[in-house]
């Protein structure tokens, strides 16, 4: 048998609004909300009253509480109440009677609720098994943690815990794993979007996409929904190439002014290495015996490059530090520093600005990057002055490290390094 606050949750539901009153007799109050003088720090519920057949007085019921008081904001949960309230009166107007068994009541209402029944049924065993937002987001990072690095899932970590406050702020209602939609994750896709970026929307919805694809392979939500998400197109950020003149004049200009970051700045430009890269090193790994050194790069690997013998003059005497030191640190080379490989490339890549590029007055397209473009670019095109393009780009991948012919093509497209020669003539000849 159906309780009575279950029939006003199906019945809800009922488009048919029945005007009809069973009962000629008024054997009950007209039921009324109980809103905690507007707390929602207490709970509110609807009553009402029913004459008691034994006694012939009007019987206090038990309180109708419904699911009202997940609700967090005063108008939600008064239009929830609201609901209990027009549906108690309707069935009350049709007969139901809290002192009998209904069995007939109940039949006539069993072919209108009995499908939304077991929809409900469903629904409860559900949430019954669902597990909480915080908890189901911890499970997947705690897999995640297996399979990628730590500042890949720091990075996980980082945007999953802006998305459980904007949702806690946005949508407190939704608790649970299953309550979560993809309504909410666009709504918050395109919060990211208005405040920062496409790219930075699109990193939001792989790496909550990629937890979500977690749960779903480990049966905890139905879905990855964000899957269903479209990519946005998105403009990559583009670091300039530098001339020479500006690359002497900066050179020239950090001899006196700040070594420590020119000599930071010629291991991306004659090593070839990404700043990251450089932040990561540490005085272990260069080989003094072969003049090389080894390091984690972009994809993980461990690559081995050769010293330059132009950057390894410019070396300190590495013999005499710690092989567990930093190799570049705020004060001094080789030394101890505490604090994450990010915090270490943010760090110089401040610096850069405040030493260079304000008294250079560079644009934000000019950064610690654009000394890697300008010199894979003056390689190449040496390269190019005694070989065939394939066997310049075949040298140039040894050097860069790029793991493909497809790969390198691609960045040296990106950064201009090919240029045609002068095609005036063919112009001439087209006017002609």
């Amino acid at each position: 048998m159906l309780t009575l606050t279950e029939l006003l949750i199906f019945d809800i539901q009922n488009e048919h609004d029945s005007e009809h009153d069973l009962s000629k007799k008024k054997n009950y109050s007209v039921p009324k909300i109980y809103n905690s003088n507007g707390d929602i720090k207490k709970r509110w519920y609807v009553y009402f009253s029913y004459r008691n057949p034994e006694t012939g007085k009007l019987q206090r019921i038990k309180n109708i509480y419904g699911v009202a008081n997940k609700y967090k904001t005063k108008e939600e949960r008064m239009s929830v109440l609201v609901m209990y309230r027009n549906t108690l009166l309707r069935l009350l107007k049709q007969g139901y009677n809290p002192f009998a068994d209904n069995k007939e009541f109940h039949q006539k209402l069993n072919s209108n609720v009995k499908n939304k029944t077991t929809v409900s049924e469903n629904s409860a065993k559900e949430e019954e098994t669902s597990m909480q937002l915080q908890e189901a987001f911890d499970f997947g990072l705690k897999l995640k943690q297996k399979i990628v690095s730590k500042r890949t899932l720091k990075d996980y970590k980082n945007k999953i815990d802006n998305f459980l406050k904007w949702l806690n702020k946005n949508h407190p209602t939704v608790h649970q794993i299953h309550e979560l939609n993809k309504k909410n994750v666009t709504q918050f896709l395109n919060a990211v979007l208005i405040k920062t970026s496409a790219r930075n929307r699109n990193n939001y919805r792989t790496e909550i996409g990629s937890v979500l694809q977690v749960l779903e392979d480990n049966d905890i939500i139905k879905e990855n929904f964000v899957k269903k998400i479209a990519v946005l197109k998105s403009i990559p950020q583009k670091h300039k190439t530098y001339t020479q003149k500006e690359q002497e004049n900066i050179f020239e200009y950090l001899e006196t002014k700040d070594p420590m970051l020119l000599l930071y700045i010629k291991f991306i430009s004659y090593g070839f290495m990404r700043p990251i890269e450089v932040c990561r090193l540490k005085v272990k790994n260069i080989n003094l015996n072969e003049k090389t050194i080894q390091f984690k790069a972009k994809n993980g690997l461990l690559k081995t490059k050769i010293i330059p013998e132009l950057l390894w003059n410019d070396l300190p005497d590495l013999s005499i530090l710690k092989k567990e030191s930093v190799l570049f640190t705020p004060e001094e080379f080789g030394a101890k520093w505490d604090t994450a490989v990010d915090n270490r490339r943010d760090y110089f890549s401040k610096r850069f600005k405040r030493v260079v590029k304000d008294e250079f007055k560079l644009g934000e397209d000019y950064g610690l990057y654009s000394f890697r473009h300008t010199y894979i670019t003056k390689v190449y095109r040496e390269l190019r002055q005694t070989a065939s393009p394939f066997e310049a780009k075949s040298n140039l991948m040894l050097i860069t490290g790029h793991t493909s012919m497809a790969s390198l093509e691609k960045y040296l497209r990106d950064i201009d390094a090919e240029l045609p020669e002068d095609y005036s003539k063919m112009l001439k000849k087209t006017n002609g």
